[in-house]
């Protein structure tokens, strides 16, 4: 419909046709206009409702008018773009492209259309099951309707019998032995018979796939157990075999290692392991009251606590470059060699034991995805669970997000100790690194009404070698020295990429 934007360069608003789609916003001049005038990405965006500007208050006719606008902003989350202003003359319209300005995000849409498919499997899986069923069913109908005319038959053929029998019974006072030996053979065989269709009804639901989903099930749980085991037992050996021994190196009379090289290496892996021995012991309790499996209150335990293993998982390409640092030592590499050739290592590195932890959350968050998958929705664990597993899948990626920024930040702060002068521009931490390499920088030639100053121009008149280096913000021009050094032009060495322009030239002379 018909909005009015306020223009950043004048201040004016100005009467558009606009036209919302998923989460791209166009205008046009009119609404008859074939073409957009332009667009608006608003994924990420944010809108609220603002009041009016203080330059509608005046007291014309056209101002108190423009007072009764009702106005709204667009905020977006990309770096460097000014906010939308719009507005309409009814409240009603207004609340309306608010409220669908808010949910034009296509992430939304695809996570909605995960749950959804993942519902929609989940209900396939249902229907084939109930199908069987009702085929089992209907074969069993068929067979009892059989037995039941079989049946009828005989009590005819009962009835005829006594009928027959009766005249002769009339006068007996007592009943005659051997029709008590029939009852009782009889009765023999109904229980027979009821104990024979109890037996058949259950290895009927012992070959169901509701039994077959819950064996499954079972065993996930109890393959749980065991990794849970064997993890302990690896942060067990890494801080009994390791850590410990270490320590009490570091305050000997000449000690290999210094007792920070020690924290950084392990951190807080003894915290981990007495975490996971609480948990380890929980899941042994629960399996001790098996068949009845309750998880999701051990997880709910679990995950406030997890949050150590951001401080871990944050430290852990640090850990191994003081290790590698302190392996240049004869000494401590003498002693954990010593250390490493303890059976309880099983021919494993230190390294191997220190990469262990990186590897539980994502453990954790496959499990509970095959947990899901055969779990019924109506299980009363079952939100307790979506929930862990979503509180997993988070942290997982806060995690992820946090390596990358640290290795981000290490990774510009190397380059700027191997730049000889320096360079104040890489302690920027949203400086991020793209690229390097060598490239050939030629010498300038005028061509064409090309008037800006190229990279190739800087007071340079023959072809060099030079090694460069790409950030999201600059980029950076080196000059390497015979000692293998690395020099920064002194015109031109650190170029802002907002300020240049690339031209590609396809002509090779």
């Amino acid at each position: 419909g018909y909005l009015s934007k306020k223009t950043a360069e004048t201040n004016r608003w100005h009467e558009k046709w606009f036209a919302l789609y998923q989460n791209v916003l166009f205008y046009f001049e009119g609404e008859q206009s074939a073409r957009p005038a332009g667009m608006y990405m608003l994924e990420g965006c944010n809108c609220e409702r603002v009041s009016a500007p203080k330059g509608c208050a005046a007291g014309s006719a056209k101002d108190a008018a423009l007072d009764k606008q009702h106005y709204f902003t667009v905020l977006f989350g990309h770096e460097g773009q000014k906010p939308l202003e719009l507005r309409c003359e009814d409240e009603v319209d207004g609340d309306e492209w608010v409220e669908a300005i808010h949910q034009a995000s296509y992430s939304d849409i695809l996570i909605e259309r995960e749950v959804l498919m993942q519902k929609y499997i989940h209900l396939v899986q249902i229907v084939e099951t109930e199908k069987i069923a009702a085929n089992q069913l209907r074969h069993q109908l068929e067979d009892q309707d059989t037995e039941i005319e079989r049946l009828k038959s005989e009590i005819v053929a009962l009835n005829k019998t006594k009928e027959r029998m009766r005249p002769y019974q009339g006068n007996q006072e007592d009943e005659d032995p051997d029709i008590k030996k029939i009852k009782k053979v009889q009765s023999f065989m109904r229980g027979w018979l009821c104990r024979r269709k109890w037996k058949t009804i259950v290895q009927d639901y012992i070959c169901s796939p509701h039994a077959e989903s819950m064996r499954k099930r079972n065993q996930i749980v109890f393959n749980m157990v065991e990794a849970e085991s064997e993890y302990v037992h690896q942060l067990y050996v890494l801080v009994n075999c390791f850590l410990r021994p270490l320590r009490m190196a570091a305050s000997s009379k000449k000690p290999p290692i210094s007792h920070d090289d020690v924290s950084s290496i392990f951190l807080n892996s003894e915290t981990i392991m007495f975490l996971h021995e609480i948990f380890h012991q929980g899941l042994k309790a629960r399996i001790a009251n098996w068949p009845t499996l309750i998880l999701a209150d051990l997880f709910d335990i679990l995950l406030p606590m997890l949050n150590i293993y951001q401080e871990f998982v944050r430290n852990h390409q640090y850990s191994l470059q003081v290790l590698a640092n302190c392996k240049q030592n004869r000494d401590f590499d003498k002693l954990l060699k010593q250390y490493e050739a303890n059976p309880a290592c099983e021919g494993r590195m230190l390294e191997t034991f220190l990469t262990y932890p990186m590897f539980q959350i994502p453990r954790y968050i496959i499990t509970l995805h095959e947990l899901l998958a055969h779990t019924p929705h109506e299980h009363v664990e079952r939100k307790s669970l979506e929930f862990a597993k979503s509180k997993l899948e988070e942290l997982s990626r806060v995690m992820h997000d946090e390596v990358s920024d640290t290795e981000n930040i290490r990774k510009n702060l190397a380059i700027e100790r191997t730049i000889v002068e320096g360079c104040d521009i890489l302690l920027d931490t949203s400086q991020t690194f793209i690229r390097q390499g060598s490239l050939i920088q030629v010498p300038s030639v005028e061509r064409g009404k090309l008037s800006k100053v190229r990279l190739g121009s800087l007071s340079l008149k023959k072809e060099g070698e030079r090694q460069c280096f790409l950030f999201t913000k600059h980029f950076l021009i080196c000059t390497r020295s015979s000692g293998g050094k690395l020099h920064l032009l002194k015109t031109g060495g650190v170029l802002s990429l907002i300020e240049c322009t690339l031209i590609e030239e396809t002509d090779a002379s």
